[in-house]
């Protein structure tokens, strides 16, 4: 046999192994899709801190896992169905979502793929899996007590501002959490004798007419959600509360609290993707997302803005100020 035969030989003899090695290739490299109703500053937040902590796992973005073109709705959750149906079209092996509308929209588009809530609110509350230990379906994740966190937040606020008897709730109608928050939110104020403005937002266009039905109720304070279309307004409703000198908190760190917010208060960001991370980890290993409990952060941050503070003429505690994670000065 002669050089020219063998190199042909060996060359088909070899290529079924080579195009074996390339399926392979290509079948360890996973697909991770997004889906947010949040502004793209704050999704690629979540996505520079999930890099990292999948890397920790042994998940390299463009080595063996793809990490999709977020889809985002930019806090018009009518366009998450349509959103969903896109991402789950592309056959991603697993998706991070954010927000119950969200999770919803990917509920009704796929029984299939697995989803990972990111800090989703109450989700057994809203049905959204059955059981805290046993979510069942193919939906786990991270999640937060939304109601007892707006409760700490009211705290608060009392305690920095002792003398405020009354707060607006800004509300996306549209966002199927509102309606728990607003019950459990009207109870909290009135165990603390305040009286609550319930304030409705569901497009861009609301908010001017919001902050003049605050104005003429004569409101002393503003409390935000974490809902994308409130949280994509916080500087305008920044401004609004500094021109008329009422405290404004926020859920939320430090990189939410507009320049005239007063306090901020949530679980800290790195937790949430160190837990969607772990989650991504054991799925793409094998584990079934209904099997896996769903879980909380433990360590929450204060931030207080004492240069709001003082243009608001309030002394804050000095144990307070002992209390909070970061002070701005």
């Amino acid at each position: 046999m002669d050089r020219r035969t063998f190199v042909a030989i060996s060359g088909a003899a070899l290529l079924p192994l080579s195009l074996t090695l390339r399926a392979q290739g290509q079948a360890t490299t996973r697909r991770i899709g997004f889906l947010s109703p949040f502004a793209r500053a704050d999704v690629e937040v979540l996505v520079n801190q999930l890099r990292p902590e999948l890397d920790r796992f042994g998940w390299t973005d463009g080595r063996n896992i793809v990490l999709l073109e977020p889809r985002l709705a930019e806090g018009r959750n009518e366009r998450l169905p349509a959103l969903a149906a896109e991402l789950v079209a592309q056959g991603p092996d697993v998706i991070v979502v954010q927000s119950a509308p969200a999770t919803r929209a990917l509920m009704q588009a796929t029984k299939t793929i697995p989803i990972v809530m990111h800090a989703v609110g109450n989700p057994v509350e809203l049905g959204i899996v059955a059981d805290i230990r046993n979510p069942g379906g193919n939906i786990t994740g991270s999640t937060f007590l939304a109601d007892e966190t707006v409760q700490k937040l009211l705290q608060l606020l009392r305690e920095a501002a002792p003398r405020v008897r009354s707060v607006a709730l800004f509300v996306n109608p549209t966002n199927e959490a509102a309606a728990p928050l607003v019950k459990a939110m009207r109870a909290d104020t009135a165990a603390m004798a305040m009286r609550i403005q319930v304030v409705e937002v569901s497009g861009p266009g609301d908010f001017e007419p919001a902050f003049a039905a605050i104005r003429r109720e004569n409101t002393e304070s503003i409390l935000l959600p974490p809902e994308p279309l409130i949280r994509s307004k916080r500087d305008a409703i920044g401004d609004f509360a500094q021109r008329h000198g009422l405290p404004l908190v926020v859920v939320g760190g430090s990189r939410v609290l507009p320049a005239g917010g007063l306090i901020a208060y949530a679980a800290t960001s790195v937790q949430y993707a160190q837990l969607t991370a772990r989650y991504v980890d054991r799925i793409l290993k094998g584990a079934k997302p209904g099997g896996l409990p769903v879980e909380q952060p433990t360590k929450f941050e204060l931030i207080i803005n004492l240069k709001t503070a003082k243009a608001l003429d309030l002394t804050i505690p000095q144990a307070l100020l002992l209390r909070a994670d970061e002070v701005i000065q």
